[in-house]
């Protein structure tokens, strides 16, 4: 590792470098009613000129932000006028899409241009005068080496795995420069493995410089990341998948495939977030060489598994070779490379909403059970509904460059356009309905006036009763059939209340098991909950237990959440379980979370992230900030540092299960 390099990007010494400049474009482009696309090439062009090449102390990958402000290309008038005719996902620019890179190395831009429109052409042409300035800049510094890599590339296709990385980390700038954010990098052992393969070969790369290498490569993704769009600091987007099978079932885990594992444990930095796609012919060793990354409390690689997520796609209508190829979006949703379009965080669904709406105005003419639960049904159905009709005409912002990196026309969408729709809570509303059929329904230890003005009240006369909830009462992850079931029949509902539905663009809806924020938006929506769950208490992140619950351990937490039937909401979000740092100890411990990983997969389970915390230290952290600048830890999808996080986000991983084994 280059420990100079290494020491300037976490001490944040080049942030020195950046300068705000002056640049007031929506208001010129309104009064000359410039077409979006032509103020999207335009501020490209001038953002790549206003760029100045830097190269950091002896740095194998180049290519750093400068300017610090990104103008707007869209006064707030224009925006609210776009916003009255169209659905405006986010921030209206494309995200979570997963481009194809990987072509575009292998061709050059100029092959690339011959091809593509005058936007297309103006936006390349930017990009070669920026690489041109930063070879002169190699030149002037004594550099051969980094001014021969850029009068190969982007020009012309990558000759080594060095010249296929540079080529890589120019894309992707490009990519945020343009506006486009949540640049995923897809299934980056599968690509570049020839790359390296034939560098090895032929004695220009050793196992060892291909690590430095990468270390210096995995560096380029923290150089930038505080400019990138997020809710949080940390959500970036910069999620890279390894392993997993191709179309014909061959295996893709290689030795870059371990090479990027060791240079994520080497560095120790949230980016880029590992994800590992992985089935029950993975060997052990490969769950346990990803455990050292838990370990090392990175909170990834995140596990998608192939023998469950394949299948779902391709009964949800994707093809085999798509779905076989899949990757994910920026945090953990399932999305298509280099032709899929889908939307994948477009809406959520809050479970508790609907258990609350039907205990406070169904309940009371409901004679048994089975009838409530029908309403609860009604209710998930209703809002789903909602959240379908509300979208309509959605609208992008034209992204030239993004269109030059995909294998399809992305101003007309994908071969493949859905829309996924989260699912939050999904423990709290089964806890809550198995509370209710044994206090109401088969005990009859209070009356339904009485539950509901004690939830109401957020149980301040009833102590009793509260403890009953938190403490004793069944609760989803003690792998009971009878609470686990319910959990199930709420995933059902929501797959039953989008099916048969047709999006906008013509694609379906996909209900999913992730969360993403809405654990917390959505708890803020609600009062206490009959569960036991106070006013003001988030829900568990994705498809987790309630922060509360007592279970009897991780087993049986997994044993509780691969019971439902996620084939039918294959969005995406993983089950997320919580260790003591002190349990990895020595090798034999991360061995055995290592098999936990594995007990996972082979009982069927979608997709599981890890994360290795220690609840002092973090409260620590909170009190000395300065102290713990590189402490990571895993929020939804992605991994952030601690101390950079709001404190409702610090306070959540704080108050999550943590388990021993």
């Amino acid at each position: 590792m280059n420990q100079e390099l290494y020491r300037f990007i976490t001490e944040k010494k080049h942030h020195a470098l950046r300068r705000s400049i002056p640049m007031e474009l929506a208001a010129e482009y309104a009064e000359n009613r410039v077409p979006p696309i032509e103020r999207m090439t335009d501020r490209f062009e001038r953002l790549c000129k206003a760029e100045t090449p830097v190269i950091l102390p002896d740095e194998q990958i180049c290519l750093l932000r400068t300017v610090s402000n990104y103008p707007d290309i869209f006064t707030s008038e224009e925006w609210e006028q776009i916003r009255s005719k169209h659905f405006i996902h986010e921030l209206g620019f494309l995200s979570n899409v997963s481009p194809n890179y990987y072509r575009v190395i292998g061709t050059g831009l100029l092959e690339i241009r011959e091809d593509a429109d005058c936007w297309g052409q103006r936006v390349i042409d930017s990009i070669l005068e920026l690489c041109d300035r930063y070879r002169d800049e190699a030149v002037q510094q004594g550099r051969p080496d980094l001014a021969e890599i850029l009068t190969q590339v982007p020009r012309y296709p990558a000759r080594s795995f060095r010249e296929a990385l540079q080529f890589f980390r120019i894309l992707h700038y490009a990519l945020w420069l343009e506006g486009n954010y949540h640049n995923t990098v897809g299934r980056f052992d599968r690509y570049l493995w020839p790359y390296l393969k034939h560098d090895l070969d032929a004695g220009v790369q050793t196992r060892e410089s291909a690590l430095a290498l990468l270390e210096d490569f995995f560096l380029s993704f923290n150089r930038d990341s505080d400019l990138y769009v997020g809710v949080q600091q940390g959500d970036n987007g910069q999620s890279l998948m390894l392993g997993g099978i191709d179309e014909d079932g061959n295996e893709v885990f290689n030795l870059l495939s371990e090479l990027c594992l060791d240079a994520s444990y080497n560095n120790k930095l949230i980016d880029p977030k590992i994800n590992l796609r992985v089935s029950r012919s993975t060997p052990q060793s490969v769950f346990t060489k990803a455990s050292h990354l838990t370990k090392a409390g990175l909170g990834f690689p995140q596990y998608s598994n192939d023998d469950v997520v394949i299948p779902a796609l391709e009964k949800m209508g994707y093809r085999h070779e798509h779905a076989a190829n899949y990757t994910v979006a920026a945090c953990w949703e399932f999305i298509i490379p280099f032709v899929g379009a889908d939307v994948a965080n477009i809406g959520a669904l809050s479970y508790p909403k609907a258990v609350d709406e039907a205990f406070h105005q169904d309940l009371a003419g409901c004679p048994d059970f089975e009838s409530f639960f029908a309403c609860v049904r009604n209710r998930i159905h209703l809002q789903a509904k909602a959240i379908c009709e509300g979208i309509r005409e959605l609208w992008f912002v034209p992204s030239p460059f993004m269109n030059l990196l995909m294998d399809c026309n992305i101003y007309e969408g994908g071969l493949y356009n859905n829309f996924g729709i989260h699912g939050t809570g999904i423990a709290t509303a089964a806890d809550s309905l198995a509370a209710i059929r044994e206090l109401i329904f088969e005990k009859k230890a209070i009356t339904k006036e009485a539950y509901i003005e004690a939830v109401d009240q957020n149980f301040a006369g009833t102590p009793e009763l509260l403890h009953h909830l938190r403490y004793e009462a069944p609760k989803v992850g003690n792998n009971d059939d009878s609470v686990d079931a319910l959990a199930a029949a709420l995933l059902d509902a929501f797959a039953d209340a989008l099916e048969g539905k047709t999006n906008c663009r013509g694609g379906i809806y996909r209900a999913g098991t992730g969360s993403a924020m809405y654990y917390l938006w959505h708890a803020n929506e609600l009062g206490a909950s009959p569960d036991g769950r106070r006013k003001g208490e988030p829900f568990g992140t994705n498809f987790s237990v309630s922060l509360f619950a007592r279970v009897k351990g991780p087993v049986s937490v997994i044993c509780s959440m691969t019971k439902p039937n996620v084939s039918r909401a294959m969005n995406g979000g993983p089950l997320t379980l919580e260790f003591h740092q002190s349990l990895f100890s020595d090798d034999e411990s991360v061995e055995k979370v290592g098999a936990l990983v594995k007990f996972f997969v082979d009982r069927g389970g979608h997709q599981l992230q890890l994360n290795a915390v220690n609840v002092d230290t973090l409260r620590d952290a909170q009190k000395h900030p300065e102290k713990y600048r590189q402490l990571v830890v895993r929020i939804w999808g992605w991994s952030a540092y601690f101390v950079e996080l709001d404190k409702e986000y610090q306070d959540h991983v704080i108050a999550r299960q943590m388990y021993s084994i």
